[in-house]
């Protein structure tokens, strides 16, 4: 399995949503959602309109199996809103092209993000890179660690700082002061 990281640059997530937004709206969506939930990506791929125009999504984890509520944050939300005008209830947000309504796979939905990724040189990317990077920005702007482990649901505030790259920040940054 490829170690992913997080989209550390807030300029560099602009440019991906402005690229995305210009080729597909789906696509668009998909990332949007990624980064502004914290979900996982076998989290998001069932979601359907219907749980788009509530104030959170909940849902059973895939993983854990566990009940998570997650609030739909106000940009979100803003973004939903038209994206699933016209749309049923029951159809899913992110629809296949394929079947008469069907979400995409995990597999498209890792080829859709490296695609986007080769795009603007990005390395270490899959659909995991949507969680890491919401938990980034979250912890870079609440500095609550405590709540981002039990968002994403880990034992020790040590994997949640690992999981999202900062202790690798660190270990970046001392080895660049090193010297001999």
């Amino acid at each position: 399995m490829n170690f992913v990281q997080p989209i550390r640059d807030p300029e560099i997530i602009a440019e991906i949503k402005k690229h995305l937004k210009e080729e597909n709206e789906r696509n668009y969506m998909l990332f949007v959602t990624g980064i502004n939930s914290g979900l996982r990506i076998s989290d998001i791929l069932p979601l359907k309109v219907k749980d788009a125009k509530k104030s959170h999504f909940s849902l059973r984890e895939t993983k854990t199996g566990k009940q998570k509520r997650i609030q739909i944050t106000p940009a979100l939300k803003r973004e939903l809103k038209y994206y699933i005008e016209g749309k049923d209830d029951e159809d899913y947000l992110f629809r296949s092209r394929e079947g008469k309504n069907k979400p995409i796979g995990r597999d498209m939905a890792y080829k859709i993000l490296r695609i986007a990724a080769e795009q603007f040189g990005l390395d270490e990317i899959g659909t995991h890179t949507l969680r890491k990077t919401f938990g980034y920005h979250f912890y870079n702007q609440t500095k609550d660690i405590a709540m981002l482990q039990e968002i994403f649901n880990h034992s020790s505030p040590q994997i949640t700082l690992r999981y999202i790259g900062v202790n690798q920040d660190s270990m970046d940054k001392a080895m660049n002061r090193f010297k001999i």
